[in-house]
């Protein structure tokens, strides 16, 4: 089954794992030590995320070592760039608003 990257980056687990193989690859075991669940557990997150591209594991002697591969993550990237800019102009007009609101109220002398 060929999973896309939102469903793979639906997951906590899955995108703290992400955040962990950005910054260096590491073996099966590696990411594991990061997490409080079993390596079985993570591997299955690990075959989530080879699936959908963003993870790539390499053999490597007797061990196998897991790679990001985040460029795929452009894809989300795009994908919200027209709702960063809705939610961006929603902000900008409360941000405006408030400070028009805090100018028109009268101030009271004690």
């Amino acid at each position: 089954m060929r999973r896309d990257v939102f469903q793979a980056i639906a997951d906590p687990t899955r995108r703290q794992i992400l955040q962990l193989l950005s910054r260096q690859h590491l073996t099966l075991n590696g990411v594991t030590e990061h997490f409080d669940v079993s390596r079985p557990a993570i591997s299955k997150h690990i075959r989530i995320l080879t699936e959908c591209g963003l993870v790539t594991v390499k053999q490597q002697g007797r061990e196998r070592y897991c790679y990001g591969e985040l460029n795929k993550l452009k894809e989300v990237a795009d994908w919200l760039k027209p709702y960063q800019a809705f939610w961006n102009n929603k902000m900008d007009a409360l941000e405006k608003f408030l400070h028009n609101s805090n100018e028109k109220k009268p101030r009271y002398k004690k």
